[in-house]
């Protein structure tokens, strides 16, 4: 508060903050305009009716609701998402990514111009699909059967609609990189996390509530409330702490000035996958529902995958979540943690780590940390992911709680990372603010 308090005194940042309420504003109502095509009476029936907790559920929450509304903003960031962490992926694949991403500045500006080509193009093909599947009722878990969502069938329209939701995807890309080059904090993680909160306590309410004041329990609110809070306390502990790595730097000669000779520290999060984790699980997972949804009802492979997969609280589901989870925990670190990689950073610059040898001995010893902090790691994000299955069973919940581990843990990691940022840019105008003052009173005297 006290944060918020001080940029909000401080002209420049005020301004940013504006400006980013006002991408908001922008972002929250084109989440409500219609595509053009769409009947949209028709529509708001349908959503009255689905209860998606599938892959389209957790698009529509990144969304903002906006993909059920098949409104321009229906594909909301998850192209960009979905880009950002090919093209990572692809480094450990294509040698020129890789060569690329150690240019520093110039290649990782060649990366992003791949990543927004990339975006595009899923866009066109998510699109696509999200259309396709509106016309057969399938994005809705067919709680409209026979009803007409576009009315218009013709190849023209489907074109048409395809260009605009490419296109409002192109606009929500363009109004995040503007946030995070403009303003304060990361974008495409500000928008996520105004989409996961536009839709958060209208759920959380209809717990106490109910539906039209009807079937509603305040205790189970209550309960739901308080195991919020206390989750989201020890999200943010886990997420800021560290293994701090003692680094120590040789005194080296260049030219006529003496560098190095400095101590200082590598430090390692304990969640160095960050969310990825529990969206590839609960992506992957949802896959075979999506395609069972495509059979008969009576084969009996449907009837599995309906029982087993489409119930996130079956044995089944628990179990797959739970080990996919611990896979890409480790995958994902592996990828954006290149232990040899650092370790020859380290050696180049003169750094080593007490009672350690420079090179393959410091990558094998990183590497013996990072198992261990990804043990830990793993073992945290199923607490926090399993915790709403839990909820669900224990509170015998019909409907889907307003938050999941992946909800805890993009509000958690974006609030602290903005606040962050905040932080240091509130500091930076006061130590600037410190030096012209005293620059006057020199010159007056």
């Amino acid at each position: 508060m006290r944060t918020l308090i001080q940029a909000l005194r401080t002209k420049e940042l005020r301004n940013k903050i504006l400006f980013v309420f006002g991408i908001i504003i922008i972002y929250r109502i084109g989440s409500f305009i219609p595509t053009p095509g769409v009947d949209y009476t028709a529509v708001q029936d349908c959503v009255a009716g689905t209860t998606n907790e599938d892959f389209i559920g957790l698009v529509n929450l990144f969304s903002g609701g906006a993909l059920l509304q098949l409104s321009i903003f229906a594909l909301g960031i998850m192209p960009y998402i979905t880009a950002s962490i090919v093209v990572q992926l692809l480094r450990v694949v294509i040698p020129r990514f890789e060569a690329l991403h150690k240019e520093g500045q110039s290649g990782e500006a060649k990366l992003t111009q791949y990543t927004r080509y990339l975006t595009i193009g899923l866009a066109v093909l998510q699109s696509t699909t999200i259309l396709v599947t509106a016309r057969t009722g399938a994005l809705f878990g067919y709680a409209c059967d026979g009803t007409k969502i576009i009315p218009d069938n013709s190849v023209w329209n489907l074109i048409v609609m395809v260009l605009i939701m490419t296109g409002g995807t192109g606009l929500i890309m363009w109004m995040a990189e503007l946030i995070t080059d403009k303003a304060i904090g990361n974008g495409m993680s500000v928008l996520i996390f105004m989409s996961i909160c536009s839709g958060f306590l209208p759920q959380l309410w209809e717990i106490g509530y109910g539906t039209n004041g009807a079937d509603g329990d305040w205790t189970k609110f209550g309960i739901v409330v308080g195991t919020l809070v206390v989750i989201l306390i020890f999200v943010v502990y886990v997420e800021l702490a560290q293994r701090r790595i003692p680094v120590q730097y040789t005194r080296r000669m260049i030219g006529r000035k003496m560098y190095g000779g400095t101590s200082t520290y590598l430090p390692l999060k304990i969640n160095m996958s960050g969310v990825i984790p529990p969206i590839f699980a609960s992506s992957i997972l949802a896959v075979p529902t999506l395609i069972a949804q495509f059979g008969k009802t009576d084969q009996s492979w449907v009837k599995w995958i309906n029982t087993n997969l489409a119930d996130t609280t079956s044995v089944w589901y628990i179990a797959l979540y739970a080990l996919m989870i611990v896979f890409f925990c480790f995958f994902y670190t592996s990828i954006t943690f290149n232990t040899d990689e650092t370790a020859d950073n380290m050696k180049q610059y003169g750094g080593f780590i007490p009672g350690i040898r420079a090179g393959r001995a410091t990558s094998q010893y990183l590497t013996y940390v990072m198992n261990r902090l990804n043990t830990v790691g793993a073992v945290y994000l199923l607490f926090v992911a399993l915790i709403p299955t839990v909820l669900i069973m224990a509170l015998n919940l019909n409907a889907k709680l307003p938050f999941g581990g992946t909800t805890i843990l993009i509000i958690a990691g974006v609030g602290l990372d903005t606040l962050r940022q905040a932080k240091a840019r509130t500091e930076q105008f006061q130590y600037e603010g410190f030096l012209l003052e005293d620059e006057t009173n020199t010159e007056s005297k």
